[in-house]
């Protein structure tokens, strides 16, 4: 993909998804880290066992299966934004509380290779949509979870996402397993 993006401003997105914007722009080319992420998640947590995966490294925390089932999750939400604001949908999209969401999905029962397989697949889609939207759609605005956003704010939120869970996992997770 030869797409190459400006940074969004920061009247593009909320004040609270600037550390995921900020963690994209750390990556220097966000259009080449997206496909990158699904060999980088995929070397981090491939070869850990299904048992390893159910680690946490606190009573109240997510086990690493659930935090890679939240990056499925949030890559299906933030890409649903970006379609409907890329296609200048003007319906404002509300926000979704991630602690239902881990809660009812059941992710440490999920296999790991299927968690895994799932998020390069949505990744791959998610990729495949970027590459076909012109700098029209890249720059418009809608508004979810009660913020304006841009498409092109929403790219660099989805690399930024993953970003922000994969330095976790390497800090907390990982050296415990």
């Amino acid at each position: 993909m030869t797409l190459k993006l400006n940074h969004p401003t920061p009247e593009e997105y909320a004040s609270f998804y600037a550390d995921y914007v900020q963690r994209a722009i750390a990556r220097e080319d966000v259009v080449a880290a997206l496909p990158q992420q699904i060999d980088e998640i995929c070397a981090a947590l491939g070869s850990l066992t299904d048992t390893q995966t159910l680690y946490k490294f606190g009573s109240a925390e997510w086990s690493i299966k659930e935090v890679l089932g939240h990056l499925n999750d949030v890559e299906r939400v933030f890409s649903y934004r970006l379609l409907r604001i890329a296609r200048a949908d003007p319906t404002p999209l509300p926000g979704f509380e991630q602690e239902d969401y881990i809660r009812a999905a059941g992710y440490d029962n999920v296999p790991l290779a299927e968690l895994l397989n799932e998020f390069e697949l949505l990744r791959r889609a998610n990729i495949l949509m970027v590459s076909h939207l012109d700098d029209e759609a890249l720059s418009r605005l809608g508004t979810a979870s009660g913020a304006t956003v841009s498409a092109r704010a929403l790219i660099y939120m989805l690399v930024g996402h993953v970003e922000h869970h994969m330095a976790c996992i390497h800090e907390k997770y990982l050296p415990g397993v």
